[in-house]
């Protein structure tokens, strides 16, 4: 017999729903607390479940953060070939790489934190799917090189791996300093050396050929422009 009273309807987010506000979640967190400071607990409250059903999607926390971090490679991968199908030149392309992974590291200190500090350092990385995604990102760079060195504009003589190196290794170094807490630092200058650094170096000319008037005055205003906002690199 029906009493009359309507029945609580009851909603079951989908496995990718429930994965996806557990993995919002755990972003804010980290962001907020760091790694070791993020209890599962406080992960669980925000993303309105309870602590236990956590480890039905993630082995653990370390597991959560790695699918993290993936997720955020994946969206800024997204990104990048969204923007660079719109951009052309060499120096323009490689230029837009370098600042947007800079222009990364300012706004989401936190999460490159996260990456470098507690991910990159494990004895696992190599086998998660993060290491494969960032040989993506940085692919993506090197391809635009590939492409200059094809076209005839950059000589084809220094290796790859220690043109990747440069680059990122430079935008580490940069930014080591502001990813303590130290400073700050300015994307768009920092993007600017960099670029122009790398291919006056690589760039196809006459080995009596001096680098253009304008490259050097380039290079003279953003180290200015970096030393007032950073002060000097540290060795």
């Amino acid at each position: 017999m029906n009493s009359g009273t309507p029945r609580r309807q009851v909603f079951r987010l989908s496995r990718e729903q429930r994965v996806a506000e557990i993995m919002s979640a755990a972003r804010a967190v980290f962001r907020e607390k760091g790694y070791e400071d993020a209890p599962l607990s406080d992960i669980a409250e925000r993303a309105n479940v309870v602590e236990g059903s956590i480890y039905r999607y993630f082995e653990n926390k370390r597991d959560l953060l790695v699918k993290v971090i993936e997720d955020w490679y994946e969206g800024m991968l997204a990104d990048y070939d969204l923007q660079l199908s719109g951009i052309r030149g060499t120096r323009n392309r490689l230029r837009f790489m370098i600042w947007r992974h800079l222009s990364t590291i300012h706004d989401e200190p936190a999460l490159c934190n996260l990456m470098f500090q507690h991910l990159r350092t494990g004895r696992d990385y190599s086998h998660t799917a993060v290491h494969e995604l960032n040989r993506e990102y940085t692919r993506r760079t090197l391809d635009i090189i590939k492409e200059g060195m094809a076209a005839g504009e950059l000589r084809e003589d220094v290796p790859l791996r220690l043109i990747r190196d440069m680059i990122y290794g430079c935008t580490e170094h940069r930014t080591f300093a502001y990813l303590r807490g130290e400073g700050d630092f300015d994307p768009d200058a920092t993007a600017d050396m960099i670029a122009d650094l790398v291919l006056s170096g690589l760039e196809r000319r006459r080995p009596d050929t001096p680098p253009a008037p304008d490259l050097a005055e380039r290079l003279e205003r953003a180290v200015a422009r970096l030393e007032r906002m950073t002060g000097p690199a540290a060795p």
